[in-house]
């Protein structure tokens, strides 16, 4: 089962926000209005995506909730400087929106990776998080077997890879429509949901000044906290939406190290690919609310 986007299903539908962290601008979009004691609800965007990767989304979820989606330094319509990125980074500007524009605690909802800065956020800043929500979260896990050092043909690979003028022609291809376009078609089970519209929403920031800094600054971004270490530190309530269809991911492999690591976990497994919430908003949007709903009776 899949949803189709009405007219309002969109987020321009509300009007962007801008907040100013560390001299930066970042982009920002709130709907509805607090309800009783349920918390706010914050969703962030994997790589590549924005704000408008919510549209289907925060429509349905505004009726029950204040809701907020935010573009991550870097992305969207947010600031994109020439600066170092990492998964901190992106942490510390979740922790100061919800101490400077939210207020309260917050259940924070993560596609890929989105997923891994919201764990890292609720792992790290309890005080902030109610719980969190990670749709198809990117994130190493710690390697219980490590294997034999790179050969000298996969160090030169690595190596080449980390120069400026790779990345910046790599960019220059990744952001063409039609590669674009290929690259949903492959992690999307519903191909009718590759629309026009989702292509010029992910290639649109591409065009700004500074993105292709921005990727081939986050290429570089030195590996963070593992998924494992971070659940280690979790306290707080923890639910993960797997789209099964995900070619990046072994999902079920990965839910079962989530459940190695975290068994209070509640788990959704569902037909879809990397981004369920875009693919499959008519399941996925009653699996948010009624976990967020859920976290203020506990």
């Amino acid at each position: 089962m899949t949803a189709t986007a009405t007219p309002a299903d969109r987020t321009d539908a509300y009007p962007s926000q801008y907040w100013t962290w560390n001299d930066r601008q970042i982009h920002y979009v709130r709907a509805g209005e607090p309800v009783g004691d349920r918390p706010a609800l914050l969703l962030v965007h994997g790589f590549g995506a924005s704000t408008d990767h919510w549209r289907k989304n925060i429509d349905a979820l505004k009726r029950d909730f204040e809701v907020y989606a935010i573009d991550l330094l870097g992305f969207g319509r947010s600031a994109k400087p020439d600066i170092p990125y990492s998964g901190d980074l992106w942490r510390d500007q979740l922790r100061d929106f919800i101490d400077e524009k939210i207020g309260r605690p917050t259940a924070i909802a993560g596609n890929s990776l989105g997923g891994y800065t919201a764990l890292n956020t609720g792992a790290t800043c309890p005080d902030r998080v109610a719980g969190i929500a990670l749709l198809n979260s990117a994130g190493p896990f710690s390697d219980a077997n490590p294997q034999k050092p790179p050969s000298s043909i996969k160090r030169a690979v690595r190596w080449l890879a980390l120069q400026n003028w790779v990345a910046y022609l790599i960019f220059q291809n990744t952001r063409r429509k039609g590669v674009i376009r290929k690259t949903l078609e492959k992690v999307y089970l519903d191909k009718s949901a590759v629309t026009e519209r989702l292509v010029d929403e992910i290639f649109r920031p591409s065009c700004d000044p500074g993105a292709a800094k921005v990727f081939a600054s986050v290429f570089k971004t030195p590996r963070g906290a593992t998924v494992d270490e971070l659940l280690g530190q979790l306290e707080r309530p923890l639910m993960t939406i797997w789209g099964e269809g995900d070619p990046w991911m072994k999902s079920r492999d990965r839910a079962a190290k989530f459940r190695e690591f975290y068994p209070a976990v509640t788990e959704h497994c569902i037909q879809a690919g990397h981004c369920p919430h875009d693919e499959a908003p008519g399941l996925v949007n009653p699996l948010l609310r009624d976990w967020a709903i859920g976290l203020a009776a506990s």
